[in-house]
């Protein structure tokens, strides 16, 4: 005999409810991550067919996002879940859309590896989108395994490198900007390095956003419009 009582059933399938729509949500992540790495690697190699292959991808990533978005508002609508339960089902919806837009982002950079495989590769900017890239597809995999593990620190790190990515981001833009002031021949196929570069920053951007959802599931602090000193008190349970 079952002696599960209503409520106990009720519990049981609402858990499942949301560790399915954890696990789109990480799914959807690995996937993006895969868009990301592959648009560095165009763009760098120059690999048309690659490149190609992104921005077909990229309809599945919409795709997905519609998927957990409906999940999650059936499971408001009929659970109407509080606490810790609400703020993971919101934190699912605010990662899932930030997961699309670095899919664009994603998408974006590999239009531009196209461009190049036709003009021929950028006299500069490689070793500048190597390095930033190789940053923000570490803090996406970061934001992405905090969340995983509700791991706050993690997270707060990612949040951290962001502003060094910003300050990097920076430098190699007036450093493109300068050399085609110097050869206006290369603007057109710099300009492409540098869009790539925007792209990237903005991968870093909601990498940061990702991390700012984790701390809010995990702490119920919005920290997404503060700076790094009062998120790290956040995080350390300081006061001011």
């Amino acid at each position: 005999m079952n002696s599960d009582t209503p409520s106990q059933h009720i519990s049981h399938r609402f858990d499942e409810e949301l560790a399915a729509v954890k696990s789109q949500l990480f799914e959807m992540g690995g996937i993006v991550e895969k868009q990301v790495t592959d648009a560095i690697y165009a763009l760098l190699e120059v690999d048309s067919a690659l490149a190609e292959q992104v921005v077909a991808n990229d309809e599945q990533i919409n795709d997905m996002e519609v998927t957990v978005d409906e999940d999650c508002a059936l499971i408001l609508a009929r659970r109407q879940p509080a606490a810790s339960d609400l703020r993971l089902v919101l934190s699912i919806i605010k990662t899932t859309t930030d997961l699309e837009r670095i899919g664009d982002e994603a998408g974006k950079m590999a239009k531009q590896a196209i461009m190049l495989a036709e003009e021929g590769r950028a006299p500069r900017g490689y070793v500048e989108i190597r390095h930033i890239g190789e940053s923000v597809a570490r803090m996406l995999a970061q934001a992405l395994d905090s969340f995983v593990r509700e791991d706050i620190e993690l997270a707060l790190k990612v949040a951290q490198e962001d502003k060094a990515v910003d300050i990097e981001y920076g430098t190699a833009i007036r450093a493109m900007v300068t050399y085609m002031m110097e050869d206006p021949r290369s603007i057109s196929r710099v300009m492409s390095i540098m869009w790539s570069l925007r792209a990237l920053e903005r991968i870093g951007d909601h990498a940061r956003n990702i991390a700012e959802h984790v701390i809010y599931l995990v702490k119920g602090d919005d920290v997404r419009h503060v700076g790094l000193k009062q998120m790290a008190k956040t995080v350390h349970n300081e006061r001011d």
